[in-house]
């Protein structure tokens, strides 16, 4: 009755080992799957956020452009406004040199008795 007892023991071992055995391999396997399931994920995401970044970076370098451009028209302006008024101005002193010099010593006069006090 011993050894009956014995070999019952070692065949519900091997029993026990075999199916912890194969647990192990499904729990393994369980875990490869999840693994892959959150690499496919991650790999979506990771497009989609890509993809905003890219909007994001192309709407940003369209503004920088408009606004770039915008800048370059108003300094352009700006300096042909300039010239125009420094050619009116020497225009005006080449045709009216006396009232010039009195309208330059009169503003003079002006900003001296300013500044003074």
């Amino acid at each position: 009755m011993a050894e009956g007892n014995k070999s019952h023991q070692a065949s519900g071992a091997s029993d026990a080992q075999d199916k912890f055995e194969s647990s192990k391999m499904h729990a393994r396997k369980a875990a490869e799957d999840l693994r892959g399931a959150a690499e496919a994920v991650a790999g979506e995401y990771r497009g989609k956020a890509e993809q905003v970044w890219t909007g994001a970076r192309d709407k940003a370098e369209k503004a920088w452009t408009d606004a770039r451009g915008r800048a370059e028209d108003a300094w352009g302006d700006a300096r042909t406004r300039a010239r125009t008024f420094q050619d009116d101005a020497e225009q005006y002193v080449r045709e009216n040199p006396t009232r010039a010099i009195f309208t330059a010593l009169g503003v003079g006069f002006v900003l001296g008795l300013i500044f003074r006090r």
